[in-house]
């Protein structure tokens, strides 16, 4: 095992440089596949050279735009909810891989409907493990965030609780065909719902960017960032594993005075105060993971806690190398100022195009 200190994080450096193959999956189901994350994966899937790619949602809108969009006849359409077990069930059969997306992702709805969050986040990924398993599934990769750490709001605990179910999934079945794994993210800019087209929208319309608090710090990956980690994982996951990308941090101020820098307008904020069930900052990884984690270059691969329930050997000799980590959070790992978040948002083709069109109006 490697191990990793609180300053390689910081400084983004790298233990153990690896280079390993990624593997492309023949077959993939997606559930969530209409959302930002799925749609992405679907398109880098297909380009790639899997040979067929299921799509399962709730939206009939939203698969028939993708349909037009894309408009390859390797993709299936199952229109379904993670919810119901037996459309979970119809979607699986013939797939190698899954691709968990299907999620209620926002903080603030899930804190006044926290069972709507329980049942999709948590029995409805249950169900989708169930599912791969009784299908002969290779790999199940769940789709996790760093709210999951030290969770303060209904949307973390959930996701927490994913975690769980999926890392339980190996403990109960030793057996098991399907190995199932977690991938662990940050805020991933562009994505449906992220502030970043907010910020362009309000700068557009000559309002003045809404922020809930400058200071609030969040790790920023892009979503290719986040369809290579899922892959990664495809690739390299044991049963119970949980990966985690390097990124770096900014603060939302930061973010926004970037936006508008971009787009050659002054930084003009509104701060309206922190929404139902935000912390100020988050963390992508507890001192307890980074303990059994190790180190894939790009990737940090923790671990499952594989013990059985008999803790006589554990209580006898104690686990010391805990205490001497720190937790991988935002405030304290590694900080962009404007103009590395601007290099960053330059590296979204979606900034790109707004750009273009702002430039030619």
């Amino acid at each position: 095992m490697i191990v990793v200190s609180l300053d390689m994080l910081m400084n983004g450096d790298s233990v153990n440089e690896q280079n390993l193959d990624i593997k492309v999956p023949e077959s993939v189901l997606i559930t969530g596949g209409t959302g930002s994350f799925g749609h992405r994966m679907v398109r880098h899937l297909l380009d790639t050279g899997s040979g067929r790619v299921h799509v399962l949602s709730r939206d009939e809108a939203k698969q028939d735009q993708m349909r037009h969009d894309l408009g390859d006849d390797r993709i299936r359409y199952f229109i379904g909810d993670v919810r119901d077990y037996d459309s979970v069930v119809a979607a699986t059969r013939g797939v190698s891989h899954v691709f968990h997306a299907a999620a209620l992702k926002q903080v603030p709805s899930a804190e006044f409907f926290p069972m709507q969050a329980v049942k999709t986040n948590v029995l409805g990924s249950q169900n989708v493990i169930r599912a791969a398993e009784a299908e002969g599934v290779e790999s199940v990769v769940c789709l996790s965030t760093d709210k999951a750490v030290y969770p303060v709001n209904a949307m973390g605990m959930t996701k927490a609780l994913m975690e769980k179910v999926a890392q339980a999934h190996g403990l109960e079945n030793p057996n098991a065909r399907t190995t199932v794994s977690c991938v662990r993210y940050g805020n991933v800019l562009y994505s449906r719902g992220s502030v970043v087209p907010l910020f362009i929208a309000q700068l557009k319309q000559g309002k003045p960017i809404t922020v809930t608090d400058p200071n609030m710090t969040r790790f920023m990956m892009s979503l290719d960032q986040s369809v290579d980690l899922v892959t990664y994982a495809f690739t390299h996951a044991e049963q119970g594993d949980l990966f985690i990308r390097k990124v770096r941090a900014c603060t939302v101020g930061d973010l926004a005075t970037a936006v508008s820098e971009l787009f050659e307008q002054p930084t003009k904020l509104k701060v309206i105060g922190t929404r139902h069930g935000e912390k100020l900052s988050e963390q992508l990884a507890t001192r307890e993971e980074l303990a059994r984690a190790f180190d894939h270059d790009t990737y940090f691969r923790v671990t499952a806690d594989k013990r059985q329930l008999n803790y006589k050997a554990f209580f006898e000799q104690g686990q010391k190398e805990v205490s001497v980590y720190d937790d991988y959070d935002s405030h304290t790992s590694s900080r962009m100022n404007v103009d590395e978040t601007k290099e960053l948002l330059l590296s979204l083709p979606e900034v790109r195009r707004e750009l273009e069109g702002w430039a030619a109006r």
